[in-house]
């Protein structure tokens, strides 16, 4: 009987080894395969692929706005600063229910709700909400545990003592980008970091990544120290808003100014704004008048001429002015005093005392226009006072060329020219320090860590006038207090030189000036004789009464007050009891 076992052991090891080469073969095709997807995965798509996965939910980049520069005034107090906040995104492909999230966001955040759904329903990989949100909205939020809305931490603009300065500090926008005032002039200095991040999160939505890498040693940005005063500051602001309410005025201006520096210690507009919610309050509002907006200065612009003549040799204070009985015609236009007075002689010192109109003009005639110009011009009228602000004021200065026959005469009491205040402070300063123009600058250095970087010195742009002049100025203005319309301008234990001002407005419109709209106005300087503080202060429209000398001189009393009692300077009272004492 024949053996068929051993062919039929042969055929079985035939048909595995046959499956065997056929299964070997398949996972060896799959593996070269596999092998060349890799490589084309990581090497010949590498870019591309990086490049889509960075756009997935899961992977994309934030930008995160981080550490801008803190604002201090001259004595180390912040006036502007940050804080930490948290912003609202969300991840559209993770939001389950589109219209619910969508009312609970607009509701919490108090957005509109068609634009948030939009938002949410977009093809974005991820979508802002709400940027900088309050602490009470994302509280609130937190508490609904949206599925697909993230949080991110960011640094918020806060200025802590709110109105403080606000039209000179200025503000900042959701960018972190300065919008106005210092913050918009020193933006290259102060500006933190816009961090663009690429943010990993874990299942659960949380940033893996964080900002702990960096540090103000890597920012490059400054801190920022002004040469405001916060105490004269805020005095300054206090007074002259009681007295803008008091007369129901339309608006207030006022600055304060070393006369021998060219520091500012304080410049105040009201009404004021808060510019933690700048949006809130109108662009007129927001703007700082003091260096933005120009007026015509009224009396308060005599010294100028008075002192031009002086400087020029053409009179002295004691000299003798035929100021017509009160009634002047030039060119067939009839000039009178504002007063309503009817001077006969005046000496140059009576005119600027009584503050005749028509002693100016016949000192500014005596001068001429050449040379009145000539130190119109030197005083630093008709051109920009570089101030570290933005959007600054030349005024209006007719070219010389152009002056007509009423000209010389408008000008000579402050009609047909206009200034901004600073420029009104900075000129009464050239009188008050011996002569001396000095450029005006609000920032006093820049800071990092606590310590000075770079210091900003006073600037002399030129003299103006002699000492001589300087000192029978000083005189003149002296006795406008003690004995002229500057009498409630007074202090009591110092001597106080300045100069009351009542403009009237100029209607556009009718192309005439108002009977019945004014800007009140004092300027001033004190101790006389040893100048510490410049101060103009201009309340535009006040109801009721508007004489400058009782609407504006007493607001400047209050600041000059207050300021020298803070700046530490003697009164000639404690001056005589420290030498009796001696």
């Amino acid at each position: 009987m024949p053996n068929n076992k051993k062919p039929k052991s042969r055929s079985f090891r035939n048909v595995v080894k046959v499956r065997l080469i056929f299964v070997s073969s398949l996972l060896l095709l799959f593996a070269v395969s596999l092998i060349a997807r890799l490589a084309n995965l990581q090497i010949t798509q590498h870019k591309t692929l990086l490049a889509k996965s960075e756009k997935q939910p899961h992977h994309g980049n934030l930008k995160t706005y981080f550490g801008r520069g803190t604002i201090f005034d001259r004595n180390g107090n912040e006036l502007a600063t940050n804080l930490v906040v948290e912003s609202v995104f969300v991840v559209p492909q993770e939001v389950r229910d589109r219209k619910y999230t969508s009312k609970v966001l607009a509701s919490a955040l108090s957005q509109n709700y068609d634009r948030v759904y939009k938002e949410v329903s977009s093809k974005k990989q991820f979508a802002w909400i709400k940027r900088k949100a309050s602490t009470d909205e994302i509280i609130h939020l937190k508490k609904s545990a949206l599925s697909g809305v993230r949080f991110r931490s960011e640094q918020k603009r806060f200025y802590p003592k709110r109105e403080l300065a606000a039209n000179v500090i200025g503000f900042v926008g959701t960018d972190d980008y300065g919008l106005a005032g210092i913050e918009h002039t020193y933006q290259e200095e102060l500006k933190g970091v816009v961090y663009s991040q690429p943010i990993e999160q874990d299942g659960r939505g949380r940033n893996i990544q964080s900002l702990a890498s960096l540090s103000r040693s890597n920012l490059g940005n400054y801190d920022l120290m002004l040469t405001l005063d916060e105490v004269i500051q805020f005095t300054t602001e206090y007074y002259l808003k009681k007295q803008v309410e008091r007369y129901k005025a339309d608006s207030g201006m006022a600055v304060v100014m070393n006369p021998n520096s060219g520091e500012i210690y304080a410049m105040a507009n009201v009404p004021q704004f808060n510019p933690n919610n700048y949006n809130k309050f109108t662009p007129e509002t927001r703007k700082n008048n003091t260096v933005v907006s120009a007026y015509e200065p009224g009396s308060i612009f005599k010294p100028i001429v008075a002192a031009a003549a002086l400087d020029k040799g053409i009179a002295q204070p004691q000299d003798k002015f035929f100021c017509e009985d009160g009634s002047f015609k030039i060119g067939g236009r009839s000039i009178g005093e504002a007063s309503g007075h009817k001077y006969g002689s005046l000496s140059m010192q009576e005119i600027i005392a009584k503050s005749s109109n028509i002693g100016a003009i016949k000192i500014a005639q005596k001068l001429g226009k050449d040379s009145f110009y000539e130190y119109i011009r030197k005083f630093g009228f008709g051109e920009k006072t570089n101030i570290q602000l933005p959007g600054v004021a030349s005024g209006l200065l007719g070219k010389r060329k152009n002056w007509n026959e009423h000209s010389l005469a408008s000008i000579s009491f402050g009609q047909d020219i206009a200034v901004t205040p600073l420029q009104m402070v900075v000129a009464l300063s050239a009188i008050a320090n011996g002569g001396t123009l000095m450029e005006p600058h609000i920032a006093k250095a820049l800071m990092r860590d606590g310590k000075i970087i770079k210091e900003i010195k006073p600037k002399k742009i030129r003299r103006v006038i002699s000492k001589k002049t300087s000192r029978q100025m000083m005189e003149i203005l002296k006795f406008v207090v003690e004995n002229g319309t500057g009498k409630k301008a007074a202090i009591d234990g110092f001597e106080v030189a300045g100069k009351t001002g009542t403009a009237q407005k100029y209607i556009r419109e009718t192309k005439s000036y108002s009977k019945t709209e004014f800007i009140s106005s004092f300027i001033g300087y004190a101790p006389a004789d040893d100048p510490r503080l410049a101060i103009l202060v201009m309340i535009d429209n006040p109801k009721g009464r508007h004489w400058g000398g009782v609407v504006a001189a007493p607001v400047f009393v209050k600041i000059a007050e207050k300021s020298l009692r803070h700046l530490n300077v003697t009164s000639s009272k404690e001056r005589i009891f420290i030498l009796d004492r001696a």
